[in-house]
């Protein structure tokens, strides 16, 4: 653990260290201000001559090289925004950083004795250094323009004066120190959330507070907690949130009805998870006399609850996003509107909006509708159920299927109207396909949990008909939905998703990877680049390397994001596209509810700047979540592997560093490190421009895509890492 330092002046006559970047470092620091030697001595607490000397020295030098700048006679001052930049830092575990600065082809490395006491996140000034560091400019940082956290999550230390608390970020290069008055409640050892509330100039460590005690270390109700609050998600919601969310009228209204379209007597259903606890979409289907057909899909109407300026607004803008970790749901909406009022329960009436096509037999759009309706649900299926009505399509449907747990007579008409919109999905998703749409349907791990929701078994799970079905529907929505707002002439303000074109380096990159396992990309255009992707993604279909290729596939390409500024969706091949069929779960497709009826009822066009932020926010959000959710997944994954220490598994090389081989388990997906020292047959050394690790006696190999038998040898539930042994191989 770091201490303070004790910083007693320096009287030496040595050499005074990194006497530039200290100079540089001052000077940077108070840009408006002049210094001479003597106040720069003082700053370094140093008084000799031979050091007052080396400054003078050092400060000719600087001016000589227009540095800085003689502002009066022996007052020198920094030469404002000469090679400076501002930009993101991201930290390695090893110490160092990167700062990415707009419109530079190459990261700024930053050394770890010139970060300043900048953290992983924060926005930074940079000054950019002339020389070069293995072909990457270096610099060091000059300001913290923002801090991107002040909480963090960690292990305290009590001593018998003070505590250090250990943060489990591996990004944090530093623990933060906590005054005796500042611990609260918590105990040695306690997992906790600290707060760093400053960094004095003289300290190696920050100062801060312990805010809240999260439980023991390791512990499944501990990690959960720890995890939401390593990203800054909250797993509860303040209580005048729910008194005011409980105090909502949320029965349906004979004068709301007539504002609306009244749907509650067209064949209305949801298609959902068989453990889910709100259904914000149901689709209803009629046969016109005409002979085509009206399919509407109808969404929750939380904008009818959730008004702007109100608390829960703030709340749910806040969150801009429910959190999926394995055990648990954290929602965006208190539970009085996500699993009742806002949630499409059959045999309920719902305030919905929705978007109703006219759609002829080979999937032909004919007319469009969208506004506020009121539906009422038929029947809730689950996508098991809907794929067994899919799967017997040549039988009479007559026959008893279990809908959610319980025995139901399945209407001939419902069966009927999942047969032939699962015909429809089909046709609209074929079109996709040829127009350029990438089918990434990656395998997705699952747990069984027991009472404890402790892991007794893992499962993947795999996209069928039903699932597509839906899909098929809601693509359609969310796409005309931003359609109909983005072709209007004067251009108005709308919330877009949007997936730029993959970078040609990350595709090469995958190029080189999938070279090894025999398959090849024609990256020749865009065409031949998703023709091609997506023929990898079919032939890597059942093979050990199947999860490794589709998650490099999916690493390749851009991240999607919200905005306000249209460019299409790459890996939908759509020009328009949005969110509009989760407003539950995400806070975009309630403001595109809200824009949208707006538009509908003549308003003017709504003030990009503001919806620019909310987006931008919105999209910070959604990345937390997501890593929220894969940390739960590792840790479920270890504790899972726990209870299997002593089984030899199957797994592929999915990685190779300089420091150990990463290899995923083909049975349940879990991946842990052999670290190349626990390798003792023979003294291995990493090739990266081979992905392998060779051994300098035997010359044996491990490469990418290698198959090797591992057991368990360390599993890690606090760090949440697996180190695995490798099992030799029986002659």
């Amino acid at each position: 653990m770091r201490r303070k330092n004790n910083n007693r002046k320096r009287r030496s006559s040595s050499k005074i260290e990194n006497i530039t970047l200290s100079i540089l470092k001052v000077l940077r620091n108070e840009p408006d201000k002049s210094f001479n030697y003597r106040q720069l001595a003082a700053k370094f607490g140093v008084d000799d001559a031979s050091s007052r000397n080396q400054i003078i020295k050092k400060l000719a030098q600087l001016a000589a090289k227009k540095e800085i700048t003689e502002v009066d006679r022996g007052k020198f001052q920094i030469v404002a925004n000469r090679n400076t930049y501002q930009g993101v830092l991201d930290m390695n575990s090893k110490g160092n950083g990167y700062v990415k600065i707009e419109d530079f082809e190459d990261d700024v490395f930053i050394p770890k004795n010139c970060l300043n006491k900048a953290l992983h996140g924060d926005q930074v000034e940079v000054y950019l250094y002339k020389r070069r560091r293995k072909g990457k400019s270096e610099g060091e940082i000059t300001r913290i323009i923002e801090r991107k956290k002040n909480e963090f999550v960690g292990i305290i230390e009590i001593q018998k004066k003070y505590a250090f608390v250990s943060i489990q970020d591996p990004k944090m290069y530093t623990d933060i120190f906590v005054a005796k008055n500042k611990i609260g409640e918590a105990k040695d050892g306690d997992m906790v959330l600290v707060r760093l509330d400053e960094w004095p100039d003289k300290a190696d460590s920050p100062f801060g507070t312990v805010l809240k005690f999260l439980g023991i270390p390791g512990e499944q109700q501990t990690e959960m907690h720890a995890i939401l609050a390593q990203y800054g998600l909250p797993y509860e919601f303040p209580v005048e949130v729910e008194a005011f969310a409980d105090e909502i009228d949320t029965s349906i209204k004979e004068d709301e009805i007539k504002k609306r379209r009244d749907m509650r007597k067209t064949l209305t259903f949801t298609i959902d998870p068989k453990d889910a606890k709100d259904f914000d979409d149901a689709l209803s289907f009629e046969i016109l006399d005409n002979g085509n057909y009206e399919i509407g899909i109808h969404i929750a109407d939380v904008s009818h609850y959730v008004k702007p300026g109100t608390i829960l607004d703030e709340e749910a803008y806040e969150r801009a996003t429910s959190v999926y970790l394995v055990d648990r749901v954290v929602p965006m909406l208190p539970e009085v509107l996500s699993n009742n009022a806002c949630s499409l329960r059959p045999n309920e009436e719902k305030y919905t909006f929705s978007a109703v096509f006219e759609i002829s037999e080979n999937a032909a759009i004919k007319k469009q509708w969208f506004g506020r309706t009121v539906t009422y649900s038929d029947a809730r299926f689950a996508y098991e159920e809907a794929q067994e009505i899919i799967e017997t399509e040549n039988n009479q449907i007559s026959t008893e299927v279990s809908i959610t747990g319980k025995a139901y007579q399945t209407d001939q008409k419902i069966a009927d109207a999942i047969l032939k919109m699962n015909r429809i999905a089909k046709i609209l998703r074929k079109k996709r396909m040829q127009e350029g749409a990438i089918s990434f349907d990656k395998v997705e791990v699952k747990f069984n949990l027991n009472e404890e929701n402790n892991p007794t078994g893992v499962y993947f799970k795999t996209s069928k008909d039903a699932n597509k079905l839906i899909e098929e529907f809601m693509l359609l929505a969310n796409r005309k939905v931003a359609e109909f707002i983005g072709k209007q002439d004067p251009k108005k303000t709308f919330i877009y998703r949007v997936h730029d074109e993959p970078n040609d380096e990350k595709l090469a990159d995958l190029q080189s990877v999938i070279k090894k396992f025999g398959y090849s990309l024609n990256l020749k255009d865009r065409k031949s680049t998703t023709k091609s992707l997506n023929g990898l993604l079919k032939d890597v279909i059942g093979t050990k390397e199947q999860n490794l290729v589709d998650t490099l596939a999916i690493r390749s390409m851009s991240k999607a994001e919200y905005t306000t500024h249209n460019i299409g969706h790459y890996g939908l091949a759509f020009d328009y596209y949005s969110h509009f069929t989760s407003p539950i779960r995400r806070y975009p497709d309630v403001m595109a509810h809200r824009l949208l009826q707006h538009y509908l009822d003549k308003g003017k066009s709504a003030p990009e700047e503001v919806y620019e932020e909310k987006c931008s926010h919105s999209s910070d959000m959604e990345s937390l979540a997501a890593n929220a959710e894969r940390d739960s997944i590792k840790y479920m994954q270890i504790k899972f592997m726990i209870d299997h220490k002593d089984e030899v598994f199957l797994g592929v090389i999915s990685g190779v560093t300089e420091w150990g081989i990463y290899v995923e388990i083909i049975a349940n997906k879990c991946e842990g490190m052999i670290r190349l020292k626990d390798m003792k047959d023979d003294h291995y050394v990493f090739e990266a421009s081979d992905f392998s690790v060779i051994g300098q006696r035997s010359k044996k190999v491990y490469q990418l895509g290698d198959e090797v038998q591992v057991k368990v040898k360390n599993a890690d539930l606090v760090k949440r890492h697996l180190d695995f042994i490798i099992i030799p191989e029986e002659d």
